[in-house]
């Protein structure tokens, strides 16, 4: 899984000091006053003058005389705080399976997995957490066999291998040659926000800086003014509360670069063995793991969950996109890349227990048990489920550089029932695609809100991440929809409407990782950004 650290730490460095350079502000005009403000990705492009896909608007004037049914969304991901209280009401739960009485009631071959199953676990209870790059693991597998050689001195028949060998080392060079500069910018700059923050703070005599407290202070000392307000302003247009938690957000982003620089890209490190114990490369089996759907690390997944299906019924936090789902958690997605084995059964089991979609925050440019993996596709593809994968986050052009699961099965015949999602900004200006986001006139089929999304975090908590993460499951959650208001929709059904209800802008916004305008309709198979409300009306024109 690609892990993004937060684009709204850019310009942050000597914040105190230095005026703000970052993102636009997080603040909508003419929001619903039922939706969080954070949430803008509910909002109409037309009413509200932000690029979500009007979500609020559909409830308002096309659903509110229609019923709905439950529908099943199987989450693929790192795991889900399963006590949230924006979540909790909507977890998927085994009506066939007595929890925890250590028994396997339904006879799946899964003990206890009353909200799902963690395929990263141990029966022991253990769980892996952090794991290697796929890259990082072919190459602890090659180098033995190819390092120090020609590729003349290699057979023939093994040259492939070699040249793959040769990719995978350049690869991993490059990811800890930038990972060792961005610890080290964090860490500079984190030492020196901190130092700027306590003097500021020593400075105004207040405990926190937060936006309220720096509003309403006005210091006679000019400088001590200036400080003031360009902190206040670096703050608001960023989406932050405090400087306290831009320090917690740069301490994150400093302690994932060095965690991956001592595992993930380590090839000696293996917590699989100690912890599963099981051959990743045996992908007919099947039966491990653990009912912990939690996990170490639920945050990514927690995120993902909220904007699928947080409870709309309550007055508390924020507004899933679905309101009528039954989330169900599947662990197969560590701190790291995911093993093609673990995707295929996190797959087949979310099919097997009645999922209708399923959503994959997840992908990497290396499978070696493509054909695994592509088998449960093929699975999911025959019972009817939709599955609905985030593009990836590196800025690629993923046409020419596949990022799996990819959307073409090896045959050549592009999958029916997958949707591969791109990530967009808050704006209609030439920054619309978020800087990050992965493209493809071919392999992405459509673009969705995926910069500051505000969701649930774990411990009762919400708040923004960006990445395609992020937007595949405002796809998923449009789909949730339709599969609740309509349900004799197929996956290839929800599919078609979903990409032929989105909407075509030709906005010129700059291609990802460059300086370059294009149309912003040559970076998808679409050209467009999804839209729930002409969703539900070309659903209800076409639908009985």
């Amino acid at each position: 899984m690609s892990l993004l650290i937060s684009s709204r730490l850019r310009g942050f460095g000597l914040a105190i000091l230095l005026p703000f350079t970052g993102v636009a502000q997080n603040v909508v005009p003419g929001a619903s006053p039922v939706v969080p403000v954070q949430q803008w990705f509910h909002l109409d492009p037309t009413t509200d003058k932000v690029m979500g896909v009007s979500a609020q608007r559909t409830y308002n004037e096309l659903l509110k005389s229609r019923t709905s049914t439950p529908v099943v969304v199987a989450i693929i991901d790192a795991g889900i705080d399963t006590a949230h209280t924006d979540l909790k009401r909507l977890l998927w739960t085994n009506s066939r399976e007595i929890a925890g009485n250590g028994q396997d009631d339904d006879k799946n071959g899964y003990v206890d997995d009353v909200h799902g199953w963690n395929f990263l676990g141990g029966k022991d209870g253990r769980n892996v957490d952090v794991e290697t790059y796929e890259d990082t693991r072919m190459l602890a597998k090659l180098k033995p066999l190819y390092e120090g050689k020609s590729r003349t001195a290699v057979p023939t028949a093994k040259r492939a291998e070699y040249d793959l060998y040769q990719k995978v080392k350049s690869s991993q060079a490059s990811k800890i040659a930038e990972n060792t500069t961005q610890y080290e910018s964090l860490s500079e700059n984190y030492r020196l926000t901190e130092a700027g923050a306590e003097n500021l703070r020593q400075a105004l005599n207040v405990p926190r800086l937060d936006t309220a407290t720096l509003h309403r202070l006005r210091p006679t000392d000019p400088n001590l003014l200036r400080a003031v307000l360009s902190l206040d302003t670096n703050l608001r247009s960023s989406g932050y509360p405090d400087l306290e938690t831009v320090l917690k957000d740069m301490k994150e982003g400093m302690d994932q670069s060095k965690s991956l620089l001592d595992y993930s890209l380590n090839p000696t490190y293996n917590p699989r063995a100690t912890i599963i114990g099981d051959d990743p490369n045996n992908v007919a089996d099947r039966l491990y793991g653990n009912r912990d759907v939690h996990g170490p690390d639920p945050s990514h997944g927690t995120h993902v969950a909220g904007i699928i299906g947080a409870d709309r019924t309550n007055t508390l936090g924020i507004l899933g996109i679905a309101n009528n789902v039954r989330l169900m958690a599947v662990r197969a997605v560590p701190n790291g890349d995911e093993r093609d084995k673990d995707v295929a059964n996190a797959i087949r089991y979310a099919v097997d227990n009645g999922a209708s979609i399923i959503n994959m925050s997840f992908g990497k440019y290396y499978s070696p048990q493509r054909a695994a993996v592509e088998e449960a596709i093929q699975y999911a593809e025959k019972k009817g489920v939709l599955l609905v994968h985030s593009a990836g986050n590196e800025s690629q052009d993923i046409d020419t550089n596949v990022e799996f699961p990819s959307p073409v099965y090896l045959s050549g015949k592009r999958i029916p029932n997958m949707i591969t999602v791109g990530a967009t900004a808050r704006l209609n200006d030439n920054q619309m695609v978020a800087e990050f986001s992965n493209y493809g006139k071919k392999n992405v089929d459509v673009f969705a809100p995926g910069h500051q999304i505000y969701s649930t975090l774990p411990g009762q908590e919400y708040g923004n991440k960006s990445g395609t993460s992020m937007a595949s499951p405002v796809v998923t959650g449009i789909a949730a929809v339709l599969k609740s208001y309509f349900p004799k929709l197929t996956a290839e059904d929800m599919k078609r409407i979903i990409l032929q209800s989105a909407v075509v802008y030709h906005t010129k916004v700059l291609m990802p990782g460059t300086k370059k305008e294009v149309d912003f309709a040559e970076l998808s198979s679409t050209g467009g950004l999804v839209n729930l409300y002409q969703a539900v009306q070309l659903a209800a024109r076409q639908t009985p």
